[in-house]
């Protein structure tokens, strides 16, 4: 069920995007170790293919919708397994996986065409 529309996607995409490049220090985490750094790389990929998304707060409209949210759910995958993968586990899992699972949920309830006018919705690409 998709009801999340993408103005507010696109809001909540830079905000968490900001809030993970930040969260090394907000968590008291090495920005250099895995813990850390994925956050951060996370975080710079979210706001450079929100840039590039076709949505109403996209910069350079070339990404898909349907791709933005793809790339969401594989990054919450790739965060909330992150701990596992990087062998940082034993020192800190719960946020890699809510934010994962935020982001994964996300990815799933947005729609997947941005709103012209608020109210339709429609491709902005398909304006008159």
């Amino acid at each position: 069920m998709r009801f999340l529309n993408t103005k507010i996607h696109g809001c909540i995409d830079y905000l968490v995007g900001a809030l993970f490049i930040a969260m090394p220090w907000i968590l008291n985490l090495d920005p250099s170790a895995p813990a850390g750094a994925i956050f951060m790389i996370l975080g710079v990929m979210a706001v450079i293919y929100s840039i590039f998304t076709n949505y109403e707060l996209g910069i350079i409209r070339i990404l898909s919708v349907k791709t933005h949210l793809l790339l969401d759910i594989l990054s919450g995958i790739v965060l909330a397994a992150s701990p596992w993968i990087f062998g940082f586990s034993e020192e800190v899992y719960i946020p890699h996986v809510a934010f994962g699972l935020f982001e994964i949920v996300a990815g799933l309830i947005t729609h997947t065409k941005a709103w012209a006018n608020g109210s339709v919705e429609r491709n902005l690409t398909d304006r008159v």
